[in-house]
């Protein structure tokens, strides 16, 4: 059978990535060291999804505790496997901006380092295997928060004739901005993945995503803003909005939806592609509207404080262009908006949230 190998595979794009391919009929190799753990405490440890997805698929899966920064290790589990490897899916990184500042020699070896270090395995070993990377918007910077953004009731929004209304496409440049050092080491990892496209000919694309929800999500303070908000509301937990009112906007894409972006890839590959990929204009949100949604889920309402300063290098709104990807794979449609999202988010924590709470 084919080999598909996913990075990060405890994690929540990883993990979905993992269910979706073994139903594609793959044997899927997990690389997942539970870092997560480290960067945002035990409470977001996926160490029970590795588990879970052990024990559901013990003849199609296969756990590698592995960490990325390590070339040897990665090209061990490439080389073992070669002839065989027929997708690369990229998940694993460090995906917080507040927690880069702490330790960015760790966040860049992860991020970029990583990310070069599976691309190197990957030339040496399935050079024609597509190669999906799981990057980010933030490779843009804060250069978003200098668009003409209007201040409406409970958000932030661009004027209807604004050339990026219907959303942000790559046109966008990444130069001169503050990137944060998480945005850093992504974009670094991101023109790694699109030289390789380019230098080598190799099948790779860099998604770069808004933000990555589903209901798997184990959000964290620093992390994961929806899946947080929702756990904050479901057990009374005090929530603080960082900056700009409430009303910044972001698109979410559910997990599913960005792996049949992946797939899609996968059936049609082409050298050195990359998409600015995520809920677009159907699935987005502000904060405020945001912590509505989850109020009326729940039944019941947020204590929640607006902090005075936004995290450094982030955005006022983001809401990605889709046309691009469906103008190449016009098969592909989202199929959750934010209702649908955490809706499904709270039905399927309320009872882990609730204990452990």
């Amino acid at each position: 059978m084919p080999v598909a190998i996913i990075t990060g595979a405890g994690g929540l794009i990883g993990s979905e990535a993992v269910e979706h391919f073994v139903r594609e009929g793959f044997d899927v190799v997990g690389i997942e060291n539970d870092m997560r753990a480290r960067f945002f405490g035990p409470e977001s440890s996926t160490s029970h999804v590795t588990r879970r997805l052990i024990e559901a698929h013990p003849a199609e899966f296969r756990w590698e505790n592995a960490d990325i920064r390590d070339a040897e290790a990665v090209d061990r589990i490439f080389r073992e496997r070669a002839g065989r490897i027929e997708l690369v899916v990229h998940t694993a990184a460090q995906p917080s901006h507040d927690w880069a500042a702490s330790e960015p020699q760790t966040d860049f070896g992860v991020n970029a380092n990583g990310t070069l270090n599976l691309l190197e395995a990957a030339r040496a070993h399935c050079p024609d295997a597509p190669f999906v990377h799981c990057s980010t918007n933030k490779v843009y910077g804060d250069t978003p928060n200098r668009l003409p953004l209007q201040s409406l009731e409970k958000r932030l929004e661009l004027p209807e004739d604004h050339p990026y209304f219907k959303g942000i496409d790559t046109s966008m440049s990444i130069d001169h901005s503050t990137h944060s050092l998480f945005g850093v080491s992504k974009a670094a990892a991101d023109l790694l993945v699109q030289e390789y496209g380019r230098y080598f000919g190799m099948p790779t694309v860099a998604f770069r995503g808004g933000c990555l929800t589903g209901p798997q999500h184990a959000g964290a303070k620093l992390h994961g803003f929806l899946a947080y908000l929702m756990k904050c509301v479901a057990t009374g937990t005090p929530y603080t909005v960082f900056g700009y009112e409430g009303k910044q906007v972001r698109d979410n894409i559910h997990s599913a939806d960005l792996i049949a972006a992946f797939d899609a890839f996968r059936k049609a590959p082409r050298p050195a592609a990359v998409y600015n990929i995520g809920g677009g204009r159907s699935s987005n949100c502000s904060m405020l509207e945001a912590i509505e949604v989850c109020e009326r889920i729940a039944g019941r309402e947020l204590q929640w404080e607006m902090g005075e300063e936004p995290r450094i290098g982030d955005h006022r709104w983001w809401i990605s262009d889709l046309a691009p990807f469906q103008a190449d794979y016009p098969e592909w449609k989202l199929r959750y908006g934010i209702e649908e999202i955490l809706q499904e988010m709270y039905e399927q924590n309320l009872e882990r949230w609730t204990v452990r709470a």
